[in-house]
């Protein structure tokens, strides 16, 4: 059976990672239609919202960003930073996003999804090994971030496993 996303043939009595993703892929999420096709888009072109949205608001209000966080910034070099990791990495990563959702075919495309993915759930595991070292005093706005890189992170990791070829046996 060839997959119509990554052109591989594939027998479904593989029994790896890389088989159940395809396998819910192709049968629950649909990856291979293109309504499922469509889908997977949609989620990218969502994220790379948020991300430009970010970034954007990084570059052009650093302090009101991180206000939430209870940071000041006291300086350039500290609204430099902020403009730096919120801003750059936002539009960068709005960008890889929206390049990858542009070229579903692209090789590149599930490597590209595949590195946002590990940087938002890298995010939201630092965010758990801060609640280890000393757990924020409120819910909003740490908890809800770590709410949102973990689905935007498993969002774009199903994807990328609904999307693998399987071998052929």
């Amino acid at each position: 059976m060839t997959h119509p996303l990554v052109h591989m043939t594939h027998t479904p009595a593989t029994h790896t990672l890389t088989d159940i993703g395809h396998t819910l892929g192709t049968n629950v999420l649909a990856a291979n239609t293109p309504a499922g096709s469509a889908l997977f888009t949609t989620v990218h072109h969502a994220l790379a919202l948020f991300f430009l949205g970010m970034g954007l608001y990084g570059l052009a209000a650093p302090a009101r960003l991180v206000r939430p966080f209870g940071i000041r910034l006291e300086g350039a070099t500290a609204r430099t930073e902020v403009r730096a990791v919120y801003g750059g990495f936002g539009v960068a990563m709005a960008a890889l996003l929206g390049w990858a959702a542009a070229d579903p075919a692209d090789a590149l495309r599930r490597g590209a999804v595949l590195a946002v993915a590990v940087a938002l759930l890298g995010m939201a595991g630092g965010r758990l090994a801060a609640r280890l070292a000393e757990p924020p005093g409120s819910w909003y706005p740490s908890w809800f971030y770590c709410g949102v890189e973990v689905c935007g992170g498993g969002v774009l990791l199903a994807t990328v496993i609904a999307t693998a070829p399987v071998p052929a046996t």
